[in-house]
């Protein structure tokens, strides 16, 4: 398999702690955002998005993260990364939304690119309108993992899973643009549950071939 991200693509980021929970290798290609790589003709050809990840496997081309890791669960499905009843699998895939569609997508670079470019916002705006999507997607994940039953010692149960591969990349992202974390306890003993593990210290922007 060859999987092409960056290393601070927090989307990429959990392809790489789905491969690494499975324990399958991987080649990596470094698609250097910051550089504008991803708009650049070869890439353009493989993703016409000009997005990471891209997970190639089999002479096959496959987009968006989550699902890649769907596909990741359906072809090689030990480790199980979502729990086999129909309700965990729709409270495991809810929490992974709220991380997904509704967090990310309005602090990715290229929304705060316009932001910055197009309306002349501030830095510190920046960092505001950033800090508020965290806070506010946090708000309710936390709460959802304080009160659901389903909460044990990782998102759902006591394995890693599917929220929390989720979870964990946005939660480095809140802690390098210095979001205060104190009103989200649950969400931070989790976080530092999953990063005891080797799968995910090995996924970790930090620890990738391209890290700047």
């Amino acid at each position: 398999m060859k999987l092409y991200g960056y290393w601070r693509s927090s989307a990429a980021y959990r392809v790489r702690i789905a491969l690494n929970l499975k324990g399958l290798p991987y080649e990596t290609v470094s698609v250097n955002l910051a550089k504008g790589e991803q708009y650049q003709p070869a890439y353009d050809a493989i993703n016409p998005q000009n997005v990471v990840p891209v997970l190639e496997d089999d002479g096959q081309r496959l987009y968006q993260s989550l699902a890649i890791i769907q596909y990741l669960e359906e072809v090689h499905p030990q480790p199980p990364l979502l729990p086999l009843d129909p309700v965990g699998r729709n409270r495991v895939r809810s929490l992974a939304l709220i991380v997904a569609c509704e967090i990310h997508p309005l602090n990715n670079p290229r929304v705060l690119n316009y932001l910055t470019g197009k309306f002349g916002i501030s830095e510190d705006q920046k960092l505001a309108w950033y800090h508020n999507w965290i806070e506010t997607g946090f708000r309710a994940f936390e709460r959802r993992l304080a009160t659901e039953s389903g909460t044990g010692r990782y998102c759902h149960g006591d394995t890693p899973g599917f929220a929390d591969v989720a979870l964990v990349p946005q939660v480095a992202n809140a802690v390098r643009f210095k979001v205060d974390l104190s009103a989200f306890p649950t969400i931070q003993r989790i976080d530092a549950e999953c990063q005891k593990l080797e799968a995910f210290q090995k996924a970790a922007p930090q620890n990738q071939p391209d890290a700047q």
